[in-house]
């Protein structure tokens, strides 16, 4: 049975359509994929990200524990602060998984995993630190706190509509903890998302994000599912294991091959898991690279979806792994592995969909236009 996320009973008096993602019942729609997607966009969509994990990470060994495993120098980062996005790495210099600490102290990290590693990234944590003999706590949060995003060049106005004024001088990946909003305690709010559009992530015991995901709803913003998250994060060139990345060499290429950027990888940093893989992938060079895809205008309603092979006249040379219809632009759009001796960007691809060739360029991130606010 799949796990529910904790404030099921609010998504079904809304009407949601209910669907299994990671091993949790989620909410997937309410209204639509397109008119959710189309209100992060535009406005501003609220959505329960319940599903995905939390975990508090204290100590004095904290903080090299999180050295070991990510790619970044987190170190550097701030409290008050998140660092922006990193990666956890295999022995093979595979991604375990992408994340973005919230420090909350010298010791102290919060540490948000994907839904579908959440599990494995709670183990290995656990096992890292025994393994380096660190005095390190880790806390499973899940059942003691929901998380919420809301999101969209509107979000800022909705949160200065319930009150939350203050909250708008948060520079991106700041954020406060014990603050109050329209009335509701909040255990931290942070200025960031992963839509590619301004907004606030949210983190409550149950019955404050159940008031809270209320009242933004009252002030403008509208409910937004977990697919609509899938087909925002596709435009922006956001990753997800699973479809950009995974652990098995086999299958994904290794980590340069994600093309990551945000100084994910600091390749000044020594002594994480998986470098002397991801230093031998860099001098080696790459076959595949990570690139964007944007149908032509003739085949705007040709959608690609994962697995998709990508052809040069008649040669075989990367695969779709993730793609959508993007309703900003109106055109079918994916994220792909092409071989490195084609990929220029500008240059035209063709898609196997189907059965059917349709011709798409190759495309930097984000593949839409972002942060266009309305009147």
């Amino acid at each position: 049975m799949p796990r529910r996320v904790l404030l099921e009973d609010l998504h079904a008096s809304l009407g949601a359509v209910f669907g299994e993602f990671a091993g949790w019942s989620v909410p997937m729609s309410y209204e639509g994929t397109l008119k959710e997607h189309m209100a992060v966009r535009r406005e501003a969509g609220i959505f329960d990200i319940s599903h995905m994990g939390r975990m508090l990470v204290s100590g004095e060994g904290s903080t090299e524990l999180l050295e070991r495993i990510y790619t970044k120098r987190v170190s550097k980062t701030k409290v008050g602060f998140m660092s922006g996005p990193t990666l956890a790495l295999n022995e093979h210099a595979r991604v375990r998984d992408d994340e973005m600490p919230y420090r909350l102290g010298e010791d102290e990290w919060l540490i948000v995993p994907n839904a579908a590693v959440a599990d494995s990234m709670l183990s290995y944590f656990r096992e890292t630190a025994e393994s380096l003999g660190l005095e390190v706590r880790i806390e499973d949060l899940r059942s003691k706190y929901a998380l919420l995003a809301l999101q969209g060049p509107k979000a800022a106005d909705i949160v200065e509509a319930l009150g939350g004024g203050d909250l708008l001088g948060l520079k991106p990946l700041q954020f406060v903890r014990g603050v109050e909003l329209a009335g509701v305690k909040l255990e931290l709010v942070s200025r960031s998302g992963w839509t590619g559009e301004d907004g606030f992530e949210i983190l409550a015991e149950p019955q404050a994000a159940r008031a809270l995901f209320s009242k933004a709803l009252e002030a403008g913003a509208k409910p937004a599912g977990i697919a609509a998250r899938d087909t925002l994060r596709i435009e922006a060139g956001f990753v997800l294991g699973g479809h950009e990345y995974g652990e098995d060499p086999k299958k994904w290429p290794c980590a340069v091959s994600l093309r990551y950027g945000l100084g994910a990888i600091d390749w000044g940093k020594s002594g994480f898991v998986g470098e002397d893989a991801l230093r031998a992938c860099r001098r080696e060079g790459v076959r595949w690279i990570r690139i964007g895809l944007v149908m032509k205008k003739k085949y705007a309603r040709m959608i690609p979806r994962q697995g998709y092979r990508l052809y040069v006249d008649d040669v075989d040379v990367g695969w779709v792994t993730s793609g959508t219809y993007s309703p900003v632009i109106g055109r079918g759009v994916a994220q792909a592995y092409i071989d490195s001796r084609y990929a220029y960007i500008g240059d035209s691809i063709e898609i196997d969909i189907r059965g059917k060739r349709g011709e798409a360029k190759i495309q930097e991130f984000p593949l839409v236009p972002l942060g266009v606010k309305t009147a």
